[in-house]
């Protein structure tokens, strides 16, 4: 009687690609610029502010109503939130998963010590912990008021000048932009090299866009609570 044989089920490509190395860096560069888009774009949204209440409470409503009548109330901007959703999961896991590799690859220390990385290089993980609590907390208090003692639904400004007008509101900010900051330096530069765009004519260049970049959405978010403390925005 003929043994019956068993054939192995070979992996998709899908999961082939997601198990190597490579493949997880290729997610977490993707990730990561689809979020950095996102900042771009909302810290724009966040100058508004400086514009007065009529204005920002006006953005606010807009973005809830952007592509309508095809699309319906807050379907675009729940749309967003499922893909940024989608990419802070992506990158998260990619980035545990990643550290979790080099960790049982070197078990050991090294005997001989390594060059001193930059401060982003030797924060990114910690930095990543920081801005993921940040995020939570920053939902609860602004989009949904759960921490947000005397949240007014439908009126932005009025709850950002609210939140920015406590210690704690401008601390944990401020703090999370820092490593914002840190995290998009180091991490533009990153996604340039696992994407193939880093060479040695452009290494310059990428550097200077990582720098600029960080930078500027460094000093853009924590315009909005200097410009409540000052009374700029009250």
């Amino acid at each position: 009687m003929a043994l019956a044989t068993r054939t192995e089920r070979r992996p998709s490509l899908a999961r082939t690609v997601w198990d190597s190395t490579l493949g997880k860096k290729t997610v977490m560069a993707v990730s990561g610029l689809i979020m950095l888009l996102y900042l771009v774009v909302h810290m724009i949204g966040n100058l508004k502010i400086f514009f007065g209440a009529g204005e920002f409470n006006a953005y606010g409503h807009w973005l809830r109503t952007v592509g309508e009548p095809f699309m319906h109330y807050e379907w675009t901007l729940w749309l967003v939130r499922i893909v940024l959703v989608a990419a802070v999961v992506a990158h998260a896991v990619s980035a545990y998963q990643l550290s979790r590799r080099d960790i049982r690859a070197r078990p050991s220390k090294y005997v001989h010590k390594r060059p001193r990385a930059s401060y982003a290089t030797r924060t990114m993980r910690w930095g990543g912990i920081i801005l993921g609590l940040f995020i939570v907390w920053h939902i609860l208090d602004i989009t949904t008021g759960t921490v947000h003692p005397g949240f007014q639904p439908g009126h932005p400004y009025q709850n950002v000048v609210d939140t920015f007008s406590t210690w704690y509101g401008n601390v944990i900010y401020t703090v999370a932009m820092l490593a914002l900051g840190l995290h998009v330096r180091h991490g533009f530069w990153s996604a340039a090299q696992t994407l193939g765009a880093g060479s040695r004519t452009r290494d310059r260049a990428l550097k200077a866009v990582a720098n600029v970049l960080a930078l500027l959405l460094t000093a853009g978010f924590i315009a909005v609570p200097v410009g409540v403390m000052t009374g700029v925005v009250s």
